[in-house]
Order: C-alpha cells, then structure tokens, then sequence
C-alpha cells in the first residue's frame, strides 16, 4: 500500500522547475501528482511519477538532490467530510500528518489524497480496518 514519492531539492530561481521537467520529459516520465513548496532561498518539489526509478536515476545523473519516500495514497468520497472522515480515523489513533496534497481520480466520483505520515504502517492498518480504500503504487502511476 506504499507509494514512491520523490523529493527534489532545487534553487528558487527561474527556470529550475523547467529544468527538471524536461529530465522528466526526455526519460518519458509522465508526472502523476506534484507539490511544490519554496522558501526564499529554495524550494522541494515532490512528484509522484508513473516510473519512479527511472525519474530518480535521471534527475540524479543531472546533479539534482533527490530522495524517495513512502507516502499512502488514501481513496477520499468526493464531498464534503470526505477528507474529514480519514482525518479523524488517524486522530483517534494519534497519528499525525507530515503534509499532503491531492489529485482527482479520472471519470469518478472520487479523490486521492497522497499523504507523508511517519508512522506509516500503523496509518495503513487503522485506515483498512476502518474501510479506507489505499492503492497500491502500480495503481497510483496509472492514474
């Protein structure tokens, strides 16, 4: 039920942000979700990838500072409370949650929220025991 996520370091200047892409573009790695965070001096840009190796292996061939981690990426009903039931489910487990982001799930009536939790496989059996749908990361690349 884990996700490889990767993490790239860069300078927040202009152009940075092209420059990875198109290591992705020429590797035909299709991005599949992404958030990107700066600060004045840098920013992290974390991409889930439908070929996870073969983005790290290129972006770090290029002297970009990558790290993959495991995320989990939660199936959220589309309305409201939808993220609020999952969030609960982990606040009554005393689980926290590092960061997350979202992408839509095509043709559905359905989310996907991609979230970074340090206690991971506790998080995995509370949410399945409570019905939450996880995909695995074969799934989430295809999406």
């Amino acid at each position: 039920m884990r996700v490889k996520q990767i993490s790239i370091f860069m300078e927040n200047r202009a152009g940075r942000l092209e420059e990875i892409t198109e290591v992705l573009r020429v590797a035909d790695v299709n991005i599949r979700a992404l958030s990107l965070a700066d600060t004045s001096d840098f920013g992290i840009l974390r991409i889930i990838v439908d070929k996870p190796k073969e983005a790290v292996e290129k972006l770090r061939n290029e002297g970009f500072t990558v790290r993959e981690n495991d995320v989990i990426a939660c199936v959220v009903d589309d309305h409201p409370g939808g993220l609020h039931q999952i969030l609960n489910i982990l606040a009554q487990n005393n689980i926290s949650v590092e960061y997350m982001y979202g992408l839509l799930e095509r043709h559905t009536d359905k989310a996907v929220m991609i979230m970074r939790i340090e206690e991971l496989d506790i998080a995995v059996k509370a949410l399945l025991s409570n019905n939450i749908d996880l995909l695995p990361g074969e799934e989430v690349y295809r999406l």
